[in-house]
């Protein structure tokens, strides 16, 4: 048997074992039922910003963003299909840079949207600017994550 995926739960944070064949399930969180693949990428901050990147083993993809910026408003609803279509292999987050100007500052971001890919908590790549969901999903491909087709 394979080594589970750890999984931090989307809802109340708390750290699931996931057995890889269950990924691409309905998969629970154990203590609050809820689904650990949400249809929408997480939008965090502080301390459980750094949960998340941390304690999941999936690839984390962080869209840093503010309410005010047109291209980050483009960037939306493309960084919302690439996580309904790649919520299994890939943990879709977004971190509002107005509401949490610190971690922006400490990810040293200086143009809004910048996408940036986290494994095991460290940073791996990042891309600034808008993409389309074919560029984006190259992208990954080109830092090794893997897109297998969801079930």
């Amino acid at each position: 048997m394979s080594k589970p995926l750890l999984l931090v739960c989307p809802h109340c944070d708390a750290k699931n074992r996931l057995p890889k064949e269950k990924v691409g399930t309905a998969a629970q969180c154990g203590k609050c039922k809820a689904s650990l693949f949400p249809n929408h990428p997480l939008e965090l901050k502080g301390d459980r910003f750094q949960r998340h990147l941390r304690a999941t083993d999936l690839p984390v993809l962080v869209d840093f963003w503010a309410s005010w910026c047109a291209p980050c408003k483009r960037m939306a609803p493309i960084f919302a299909q690439a996580n309904e279509k790649l919520k299994y292999q890939v943990r879709f987050v977004k971190l509002d840079t107005e509401q949490d100007p610190e971690l922006a500052r400490q990810y040293g971001i200086m143009s809004i949207p910048t996408l940036v890919l986290f494994q095991q908590g460290q940073e791996k790549a990042r891309m600034s600017g808008v993409l389309d969901l074919g560029s984006l999903s190259g992208w990954l491909l080109q830092q090794g994550v893997n897109l297998y087709e969801s079930p």
